[in-house]
């Protein structure tokens, strides 16, 4: 199989993946939120949500199409507005209404109708709508392969599945673990203010930060 790397490339690779992935992002913020507020099974469909968006990313890096994304001012000014203001969206949401979750089963995502499908498409969205995801993938996956390699294509796709399921363990763990606090939270309701503001500030932050960015 052609397009697979060499050992000592993809031990690389998956080295970088993993420490990339302890470093927390919109993504991992949102699916630990989720958790924590309406069960396990909202935080994982954040992840699917995340994942799948990671998915589109890595085949726009292979066939080219980010680089024109970007490539275009416009169109990247439009990416970086929807996406701050999707996360600004989540930061007013975070203050106004999250001391109205409560930790208990009536809060559940998968006893609300239509509630799992909700946390999946807000995982897509802040991973579709996030410019520095495109940014990151457009540089990142690149140097692992050589651009005369008649099976790039393949190659890139590969390693952004590989991204995907070197990450997935982490991500996985974190957000069954926030999942696990929330018997905690429920007899420290003050807590949970606090971490909504918490998440909000983040939120916040990520948008600023999306907005400042330029592509070098």
């Amino acid at each position: 199989m052609e397009f697979l790397p060499s050992i000592s490339v993809l031990l690389t690779f998956t080295a970088a993946t993993m420490l990339l992935a302890i470093t927390p992002g919109p993504d991992m913020t949102l699916a630990v939120g989720k958790a924590m507020r309406e069960g396990k099974s909202a935080g994982l469909m954040v992840i699917l949500g995340t994942n799948c968006g990671l998915v589109v990313h890595t085949l726009l890096v292979a066939f080219g199409v980010s680089a024109l994304i970007v490539a275009s001012p416009l169109a990247f000014a439009m990416l970086k507005t929807g996406g701050a203001a999707y996360l600004l969206f989540l930061t007013v949401n975070a203050i106004r209404k999250g001391s109205n979750f409560v930790m208990d089963s009536e809060n559940r995502a998968e006893r609300r109708p239509g509630a799992l499908g909700k946390a999946f498409v807000n995982g897509l969205s802040v991973n579709l709508l996030n410019p520095k995801v495109i940014i990151f993938f457009m540089t990142f996956l690149p140097q692992f392969v050589v651009a005369s390699d008649p099976y790039v294509t393949a190659k890139l796709i590969f390693f952004g599945v590989w991204f995907i399921l070197t990450s997935l363990p982490i991500t996985l763990g974190t957000t069954l673990a926030a999942d696990q606090l929330s018997g905690w939270l429920k007899a420290h309701r003050r807590a949970l203010r606090v971490i909504d503001y918490l998440f909000a500030g983040v939120f916040s932050a990520f948008a600023v930060k999306i907005l400042m960015t330029r592509v070098h």
